[in-house]
């Protein structure tokens, strides 16, 4: 059963792509026709490549990995750190700091930093520094977690990252390239879908659009992780009749 519809991603806005003279050569395969300037993308090929992205984010999660969730562009901000949390995956909404692939270790020292600086402020031992300290210091893991918070846990480089806007997040795309961490992407018609292992040809710039198919990649990881935990009941029952047995 496909994962979505042509209607659902109409009302979604998801087949207004930009004007004409923005277009990327290698998008032509995707777009159904020009209106008014303006590009108009084939949503019943949105609906086969949403369907593969979708069964690929399903399989990498049945198989024990994680998702990364990139989207730094102010209209997609909440909406990624809001499903990106509700399937419990981790997210990057506001800055990719150079590195985070390429250089994990480094980052990993400063998520490590955060993690510590929270646990000092949990146990209450702000409460004993001069309070301009106090407040500089909590003022620190405000700004840490502005940039780490979505991913503090993250304790290896992703399976796959899914990236709202390629041209937007030119720095992640060329780190997990470099890295080897598959890429599943929202390419608009000013994108070139050759740079992404599962494009999926959709207006990335409309909420209503980012909404949709940041909820379809959710809704994928929750599947397969439901998946997972009726295996893992199924085989601790097989476990305990066989002992009992």
């Amino acid at each position: 059963m496909p994962t979505t519809n042509i209607k659902e991603l109409l009302e979604a806005g998801a087949h207004f792509g930009h004007q004409t003279s923005r277009w990327h050569p290698r998008m032509k395969k995707y777009i159904f026709t020009k209106r008014n300037g303006i590009h108009i993308i084939d949503l019943e090929k949105t609906v086969v490549m949403l369907d593969k992205a979708c069964n690929y984010i399903n399989q990498v999660v049945s198989e024990g990995g994680k998702v990364l969730f990139v989207g730094t562009k102010k209209q997609a901000q909440e909406i990624l750190a809001e499903e990106a949390k509700r399937c419990g995956m981790y997210f990057i909404n506001q800055r990719w700091t150079g590195g985070i692939l390429t250089n994990f270790h480094s980052i990993q020292s400063r998520i490590d930093y955060l993690v510590r600086l929270e646990d000092q402020q949990a146990r209450g031992d702000f409460n004993r520094l001069p309070k301009k300290e106090a407040q500089k210091l909590a003022e620190e893991i405000a700004r840490l977690n502005r940039t780490m918070g979505g991913f503090k846990e993250m304790t290896r480089l992703p399976d796959v990252i899914f990236v709202v806007d390629p041209t937007k997040e030119k720095i992640a795309m060329a780190e997990a390239k470099r890295m080897g961490v598959p890429l599943v992407a929202m390419v608009d018609t000013n994108c070139n879908p050759d740079e992404v292992d599962y494009p999926i040809p959709s207006n990335d710039d409309a909420m209503r659009a980012i909404k949709l198919i940041c909820s379809k990649m959710a809704d994928s990881v929750i599947e397969a992780q439901n998946a997972l935990k009726v295996t893992e009941v199924e085989t601790t029952g097989e476990a305990q009749a066989e002992t009992a047995g």
